[in-house]
């Protein structure tokens, strides 16, 4: 079992802790994280582009001028894609983006993707996270004291009110539970900050 040091918010290592063979130390499968975050930022996309064809755009119901004898290309109507303020030929639709991934696949680029991290030296692991009240600060001194990077994800292992209103206007930082994990975050990410009970959460899910 991998064991990484154990810090407070203070800083300061205060211990070890195990982690899961399962999760946290398996054989890093690139080809299932990348096939993770493409389905991922697939189905972010909302799929509402829409162009008009030439028989959706307004006018262009007569013949701009005769067929003959004006020295111009014949055009039988001004709405024609070659004009401008006309139609547009192939242009995108409403449609769905949505990809689906097989269970397997996304559980094994999870922890791939937790492996990678810990690999890294980019897991830290607090004893305990917790805040009274919301207050920005607060979280601006405990990211400065762990010494993360521009990019932190923090995990808790159930939403905390405090935790995300503290963390949302710090550029760079978003907070998950551990239920909500996915590829695409931990990868986005210089440096992974989740409590000692998220690591039994993620344990018990995803083992």
């Amino acid at each position: 079992m991998p064991k990484v040091a154990l810090y407070n918010t203070q800083g300061e290592e205060v211990g070890e802790i195990e982690l899961a063979d399962a999760i946290f130390a398996v054989k890093v499968n690139e080809a299932a994280m990348h096939q993770a975050v493409l389905t991922y930022l697939a189905n972010r996309r909302l799929g509402t582009a829409d162009t008009k064809v030439r028989t959706e755009v307004r006018g262009g119901g007569r013949k701009p001028w005769r067929q003959k004898g004006t020295g111009r290309a014949r055009h039988g109507s001004i709405r024609s894609p070659l004009w401008k303020g006309g139609g547009v030929v192939f242009g995108p639709h409403p449609r769905s983006y949505r990809m689906a991934l097989p269970k397997k696949i996304r559980r094994l680029a999870l922890k791939s993707a937790l492996t990678s991290k810990v690999s890294n030296r980019s897991l830290i692991v607090l004893d305990q996270l917790a805040m009274e009240a919301p207050r920005t600060k607060d979280m601006v001194r405990v990211l400065g004291n762990l010494k993360t990077g521009r990019k932190v994800l923090i995990i808790t292992e159930a939403p905390q009110e405090n935790i995300i209103k503290s963390a949302r206007n710090i550029p760079g930082v978003k907070t998950l539970n551990a239920t909500e994990l996915n590829v695409y975050d931990i990868l986005n990410t210089d440096n992974l900050v989740i409590t000692r009970q998220a690591v039994a959460r993620v344990e018990e899910v995803f083992a």
